[in-house]
């Protein structure tokens, strides 16, 4: 769980998240997305990857990121265990 939380501590990582709600896309347009060396995105994606919130999957020379809503799911129910009871 710590990992998902370092993974989620940075607003670009929280950026690509939102990104990849939206679909599957390949490593070039998430970078074309921010303002950052290519580099520093994969940085990104490979804590992301290591948190498992998100999948990579080559198809020919691209790599393409999607969403694991399964680890979403995951932290979801773990946050809402700290829900108070009302009596």
């Amino acid at each position: 769980m710590n990992i998902v939380f370092k993974a989620l501590n940075d607003p670009t990582r929280r950026e690509i998240l939102e990104m990849l709600q939206q679909r599957d896309m390949t490593a070039g347009e998430i970078a074309d997305q921010f303002n950052i060396s290519f580099p520093s995105v994969s940085h990104h994606l490979d804590l992301l990857k290591q948190a498992k919130l998100v999948f990579s999957q080559k198809e020919g020379q691209y790599v393409y990121y999607s969403l694991n809503t399964t680890v979403v799911d995951d932290i979801l129910k773990w946050f809402l265990q700290f829900k108070s009871k009302k009596k």
